[in-house]
């Protein structure tokens, strides 16, 4: 059976990065509430700007500085603004597709030694088990042509492209180093070949 979403509420939401109208989606796949902030008219556009930002509570909601995801969040938010129109896909999908539970235990790991992708196999999963379907087929349901995707993540341009998405442009997202963070960022860029400009810890 082809998997299918379907928009089930459009609200508008201001916000501090200016306003947008949230889009919340229903699908096959799964049972979570995956969601869509639009700004301005994209069906049938080319080179729209995207955003496909998977959750992270910590980082998100909390402010946790021990990634760079609450702050891509708002940097990409204000891109799409500035822009005038484009899309940010908001996936629930915590963790890169671990769970919160997890993660947590992840970070215990990394406070003793190992680094994000270890952490993660030593919990029985992949480095990264997050997934683009929904995400493709949100884009579909939208009608957007083709995108420029606000990524520093390789594998989700070609994850993206083999789902059927048109992506002409990656447009890079770096936010500050924090020393908090530092090391999450070195693993992001040598072990899963993220394009980010890293400096050696000092």
């Amino acid at each position: 059976m082809k998997a299918t979403v379907e928009d089930k509420v459009q609200t508008r939401i201001p916000t501090k990065h200016g306003e947008f109208i949230l889009h919340y989606y229903s699908n096959s796949l799964d049972d979570k509430e995956h969601v869509a902030f639009v700004k301005g008219d994209v069906a049938g556009k080319d080179d729209v700007p995207v955003r496909i930002h998977s959750e992270c509570f910590t980082g998100d909601v909390l402010g946790s500085r021990r990634c760079d995801c609450g702050e891509q969040l708002d940097m990409a938010l204000d891109m799409i603004n500035t822009a005038g129109y484009g899309v940010l896909i908001y996936l629930r999908q915590e963790g890169r597709g671990i769970g919160l539970l997890k993660k947590l235990q992840a970070y215990n790991l990394q406070d003793q030694g190992l680094d994000t992708v270890d952490a993660n196999i030593k919990l029985g999963h992949l480095a990264d088990e997050r997934q683009y379907d929904i995400a493709a087929l949100i884009l579909d349901n939208l009608k957007v042509h083709s995108i420029e995707l606000i990524t520093n993540n390789p594998q989700k341009i070609d994850e993206l492209t083999k789902l059927g998405v048109q992506v002409n442009n990656r447009i890079a997202i770096e936010t500050r180093i924090h020393r908090d963070n530092l090391d999450y960022l070195k693993t992001k860029a040598e072990r899963m070949r993220h394009m980010l400009s890293v400096p050696d810890r000092s």
